[in-house]
């Protein structure tokens, strides 16, 4: 809440900017809520949520935008918890209508664009008569957080089939970077923080059509047995353990620790996948990230791992809230 004669934050942060973003094309909402976006269907506020019309309209609104003011950037809103405070400066949301272009290029490429969901890549490959994009039916998101984080699933990973990627930075550049660029490793790149991806081109090879659908069936089958899709979840939340810390996935670790279906406030480990956290009824962003803590400290203590999380975390806690890395145990 806000006195009387004080803006919300969005509102000020937009008289503050004025005339620096007239030439804007896209839509612009101050102090939009950021839960109806993503999956969980939790968290605060953005204070100002950006639709840029197209990538000439990003890099418009990025040099736009003065040094100080940070700039968030999210996509579908799969694997992602929102924190109750809402997300401060300008959340940047690419749209399907922009930025989810797809071709189909000579020497069997794919070009697409960051905001085309996963599973229509793998839909217009096989339209296409592309093999190797099979793998994107079984991920929950956008092309932009595959790129950054490098997604994966049935043993395949996004560096795999990349060949380049566009992006625009922070003072509105364009930049083209290699696979090799990415500095890809397990769920990570080492690309900079501040580019946005804006495209990709992506290597298949020719595949018979009946093949491809049989692998993507496989995938869908997989997730719809093993996996709460029809919950309001974030996709999997920790990382699997890397070998030196002593390997193993992450689900069985959390259900050694007995955090099968463990509930804090509306927010509860899946009993399906106890890799997955989910929202069973009014959970706020501090449920979630409690609950994932809580599950955190209960694995160290029960294995000496440390999970880490896969899920993004973003934004700020409400006033005199907190929480504690591994609830403070490590």
């Amino acid at each position: 809440m806000t006195d009387d004669n004080e803006k919300p934050p969005g509102a000020a942060l937009v008289a503050e900017l004025g005339s620096r973003l007239a030439g804007f094309r896209g839509r612009l909402q101050a102090d939009a809520p950021l839960a109806p976006v993503v999956w969980f269907r939790a968290g605060g506020p953005a204070d100002i949520l950006a639709l840029p019309a197209d990538a000439d309209d990003l890099a418009f609104l990025m040099r736009a935008l003065p040094d100080e003011v940070p700039v968030t950037v999210i996509g579908l809103g799969s694997n992602l918890l929102v924190r109750d405070g809402g997300v401060a400066g300008v959340v940047v949301r690419l749209s399907a209508k922009g930025f989810g272009q797809v071709t189909i290029e000579d020497g069997n490429k794919i070009r697409a664009g960051a905001a085309l969901a996963d599973r229509r890549l793998a839909a217009h490959a096989l339209e296409a008569g592309l093999g190797g994009f099979a793998f994107y039916h079984g991920i929950p998101g956008g092309l932009g957080g595959a790129l950054r984080m490098n997604a994966g699933a049935n043993d395949v990973e996004t560096r795999e089939r990349l060949v380049e990627v566009s992006a625009i930075d922070r003072k509105g550049e364009r930049h083209v970077l290699s696979n090799a660029a990415m500095g890809y490793s397990y769920r990570h790149s080492d690309a900079p923080a501040d580019l946005i991806f804006v495209e990709a081109v992506f290597q298949g090879e020719a595949a018979d059509a009946e093949t491809i659908r049989a692998e993507m069936d496989a995938v869908q089958s997989h997730r719809e047995t093993a996996q709460p899709v029809k919950s309001r979840t974030g996709g999997s939340t920790f990382k699997n353990p890397a070998p030196e810390s002593g390997g193993g996935k992450a689900w069985q670790l959390i259900d050694q620790a007995g955090c099968r279906g463990l509930t804090i406030g509306g927010a509860q480990v899946s009993e399906m996948h106890c890799n997955f956290l989910i929202n069973i009824g009014n959970a706020t962003g501090h449920d979630l990230e409690t609950l994932g803590e809580t599950v955190r400290a209960r694995v160290l203590e029960t294995s000496g791992v440390r999970l880490d999380w896969e899920i993004k975390r973003i934004g700020r806690f409400k006033k005199a809230e907190s929480i504690e890395p591994f609830m403070g145990r490590g």
